[in-house]
């Protein structure tokens, strides 16, 4: 079995199913989970990891990411 690896989270189901669904676009199988204070997980199958960053950078509005500090 492929171990998942997260690759977001979302501050609710609506952001993380729209994650869900550019990464689906992008033809990665992405699995939605429970996280933290409300929050909603975003994992993908460890091998598609470099892909899945690469398309949400692609798909997220550039005021949409948070900068690191």
């Amino acid at each position: 079995m492929t171990e998942l690896v997260r690759v977001a989270v979302a501050g609710d189901v609506a952001e993380a199913e729209e994650i869900q669904t550019i990464l689906r676009s992008a033809g990665t199988d992405a699995q939605l989970g429970d996280g933290e204070d409300d929050s909603v997980t975003v994992s993908v199958p460890e091998a598609s990891v470099d892909e899945a960053k690469d398309a949400i950078e692609a798909m997220t509005e550039p005021d949409d990411l948070v900068g690191e500090p």
